[in-house]
């Protein structure tokens, strides 16, 4: 069994992060903040979809004073996403966020941070340190706010993860470094409701920027691969960056950067967990990829199927298979399955033939099943 990174834990309002608390998935806003309507709708969606935290942007004054009605409005805990202005932050304060998002790459400025800082810990509010690979400050030039363009910062040249040579500066050190500048501020000011991310397009930089950090400090740490891509290529990416650090026990909560509907994300975000037994949050779908074989349509079948799934919010695992081969195993092994044939298919129950219904019922037949399942775990949840 893989041993989990042993963090500080701490609460985004009433959801726990780091120590023996599970996982988190959170998502973000793509509305107008200022929108207040728009974006209470989205969220309200989000919390449908599973989302346990939610993060807005906060561009200007009018965003971060909305935050006050969108946070009364909803049920989960609300994050203000911070760049460029420490103005804003102090705002979303006073508009009760349980959770800043401060950017150390474009707010540099030492005194400022600090002002933040002391607002934060008397209403003990924690602050994630998002560093981010595109607003990384320029070489030389953390924590210094003058004389040092963006243009010629000279991040992008630096060597990669794994392409720097000998005792080489690269972009994982600067990134790690960072990180370090404004941790090292919290520190000095007696703040320890920390979170940190180490979010960058690479994966290889990811990865190592999170594995270095992870030994350095005992913070919880927010997963995820900035600016992954559509619903499609981003799932994959983040699936492979963000189960990689899983898997090695590093991660206490995710986002799933797509450019997507941000439920998408939430349920990308809990399949990732799910894959890794993480999470129990809703079924598993186990289906079989079909092929020459198959003598029913299994990709439909398996489609009509995951899609009913959706309502269903108990961990129960249902396998669709369509042939001889993998299909009574599998169907076996799965808390409801069905194994599909030439006109009929045989639906089982935790290992057990259930009964053989024609090809025409299977599939309300598979989802009776699935009630009686689900019925039965609610039963043995309330019994002593």
């Amino acid at each position: 069994m893989r041993t989990r990174r042993v963090t500080k834990p701490l609460y985004v309002g009433d959801v726990k992060i780091g120590g023996d608390a599970p996982i988190s998935v959170q998502s973000m806003t793509k509305t107008d903040t200022r929108d207040v309507a728009a974006t209470v709708r989205q969220i309200r969606e989000m919390e449908e979809a599973g989302c346990e935290i939610v993060r807005s942007a906060v561009p200007d004054m009018e965003a971060a004073k909305a935050l006050k009605e969108i946070k009364r409005q909803i049920n989960i805990p609300l994050i203000a996403d911070i760049h460029f202005h420490y103005q804003l932050a102090l705002e979303s304060l006073e508009s009760g966020v349980d959770c800043l998002r401060l950017n150390p790459g474009n707010i540099r400025d030492q005194e400022k941070v600090e002002l933040v800082v002391e607002q934060a810990k008397i209403r003990q509010v924690p602050i994630r340190i998002g560093v981010n690979f595109g607003s990384l400050p320029p070489v030389d030039g953390i924590g210094k706010t003058r004389g040092i363009s963006r243009h010629t910062d000279g991040v992008n040249l630096l060597p990669k993860a794994g392409e720097a040579k000998g005792e080489e500066y690269s972009v994982v050190d600067h990134m790690v470094a960072t990180g370090l500048w404004e941790i090292g501020i919290l520190e000095n000011l007696d703040f320890d409701l920390i979170k940190i991310s180490l979010k960058a397009f690479d994966i290889d930089t990811t990865i190592e920027s999170y594995r270095r950090m992870a030994k350095l400090v005992p913070y919880p740490l927010h997963l995820g691969i900035t600016e992954s891509g559509t619903a499609k290529s981003g799932s994959i990416r983040s699936a492979i960056g963000l189960g990689t650090l899983l898997y090695n026990g590093i991660g206490d909560t995710i986002r799933v950067s797509l450019s997507d509907d941000p439920r998408e994300e939430v349920f990308t975000g809990f399949e990732i967990l799910k894959s890794l037994e993480l999470r129990k949050a809703g079924p598993v779908l186990v289906a079989c990829p079909s092929c020459g074989r198959a003598d029913v349509d299994v990709v439909k079948l398996a489609n009509e199927v995951d899609e009913l799934l959706k309502a269903t919010k108990s961990s129960i695992k249902v396998a669709v298979m369509g042939c001889e081969v993998n299909g009574p195993g599998e169907a076996k092994d799965a808390d409801v399955g069905i194994a599909a044939g030439a006109g009929r298919a045989i639906i089982f129950r935790k290992g057990q033939k259930a009964r053989i219904v024609p090809e025409a019922e299977m599939l309300s037949a598979l989802m009776e099943e699935v009630a009686n399942a689900e019925a039965d775990l609610e039963t043995a949840t309330v019994s002593p």
